[in-house]
């Protein structure tokens, strides 16, 4: 049958980019970037900010989540280039390594400043 994708396939063939935060109509406020806004990965940056680089094991065993999960939000971040993955062997074990790239560390503090904003305007009413 040939109509419009299913719903779950259009989501599948969307690819989330980094936002360039575009002026919110409402406030004049930037908008928050989406691809970090997500817990799974601002859990990932956040641990990267503060970790010269961590194994997929660590960063699945700090953020208490699955490897299929971990290893779906960790690739958007990559993809938008805000994180680096290496892969290398440890004998016959593989071994993965993500560290936060420039790009990334700008765009995680660009977010802690619009989230910092807000809880300061907040405070202010």
């Amino acid at each position: 049958m040939a109509g419009k994708p299913s719903s779950a396939r259009r989501w599948k063939e969307k690819k989330l980019q980094p936002v360039a935060a575009p002026a919110s109509p409402l406030s004049g406020a930037p908008q928050l970037d989406r691809l970090i806004h997500e817990r799974l990965r601002l859990g990932i940056l956040s641990a990267l900010a503060v970790n010269e680089s961590l194994t997929f094991n660590d960063l699945k065993k700090m953020l208490d989540t699955t490897d299929g999960n971990l290893s779906v939000h960790a690739r958007k971040l990559e993809e938008a280039g805000y994180i680096a993955c290496t892969k290398t062997f440890e004998g016959r074990m593989p071994r993965t390594d993500y560290r936060l790239t420039a790009p990334g560390k700008r765009a995680l503090e660009r977010y802690l400043d619009h989230m910092e904003a807000l809880i300061r305007a907040m405070r202010e009413k």
